[in-house]
């Protein structure tokens, strides 16, 4: 067998390989629109149907009027706003911190930052909690937004704190010989280089702040105040659970995670290649 013949075998085995997975992982999302197009009879029928028939299209605007899902939209996209705008200002300026400033005690801080990822976050719920509860601002979204504007996680630091390190220190050189403040340098010059890092921390804040449902349970009473995972976890009644409108709900409630994964999975894939272990 030429060498030809060999990589053309090699190429045609990994499509194949690809092409069964990309199979296998949107096999879960493909079920779910199926299942938000049948009724309850047709979705525990046997032999199972793969395919939906007749299609209930009402099913998705039945679901979204069983609850006030616009009120609960606007809920979650200012939490998210709010939130991606904390962690983007924030973990940019601790990582610039750790990565080009120079104080006494920054590597101690750093890896005392960097072991706070170790400890489960089951470990500090209860803690947590007493300590909000004891400033009153529980059934507020301030326990859902304040930590994004302390950094969000050590991770979203440790992420920002590497991409910083890969710009090289003589752009901050140049610019000190020309007066330039460190304010001025964070800004002007390191800000647009790390675009590529600051849309992987904003789609991982969206994602999670998006589908978190722990958080929102804990501290949030008011229906009101409820979020779209509350509003999805409302389905699942005590004895039963209304399947057709939570997957019709859930269909819809997934496509703005899809959407903004598309549009900047450029910058996301960037992001996580050009990011260095450069300690």
């Amino acid at each position: 067998m030429s060498r030809t013949t060999a990589r053309r075998v090699k190429l045609t085995v990994c499509y194949i390989l690809v092409a069964i997975m990309c199979v296998v992982f949107l096999l879960p999302f493909y079920w779910m629109i199926r299942s938000a197009l049948m009724d309850m009879r047709q979705l525990f029928a046997w032999p199972i149907m793969f395919f939906p028939n007749p299609i209930r299209w009402e099913n998705i605007p039945n679901a979204l009027r069983s609850q006030p899902f616009p009120l609960y939209f606007r809920n979650t996209i200012f939490l998210v706003i709010v939130n991606m705008a904390g962690v983007l200002v924030t973990s940019s300026m601790a990582g610039y911190a750790f990565s080009r400033l120079k104080w006494r005690g920054k590597k101690v801080f750093f890896y005392a930052l960097l072991s706070t990822m170790m400890i489960p976050s089951f470990i500090t719920l209860i803690p947590t909690f007493l300590i909000w509860s004891r400033f009153g601002l529980v059934n507020t979204y301030w326990p859902l937004v304040m930590p994004s504007w302390l950094g969000g996680t050590a991770f979203n630091i440790f992420l920002s704190r590497q991409f910083f390190m890969t710009i090289p220190y003589d752009l901050d050189e140049a610019a000190l010989l020309d007066g330039a403040s460190q304010w001025k340098i964070f800004w002007r010059i390191h800000m647009p280089l790390i675009k590529p890092v600051l849309a992987v921390l904003g789609i991982f804040t969206f994602m999670n702040t998006w589908n978190d449902l722990l958080n929102p349970v804990i501290y949030l009473n008011s229906p009101r105040r409820y979020t779209l995972s509350i509003a999805l976890a409302s389905f699942r009644g005590t004895y039963e659970a209304k399947w057709d409108f939570l997957m019709a709900a859930s269909a819809i409630v997934t496509m703005p995670v899809i959407i903004v994964f598309f549009i900047f999975q450029r910058y996301f894939i960037e992001g996580i290649t050009l990011t260095g272990i450069k300690g």
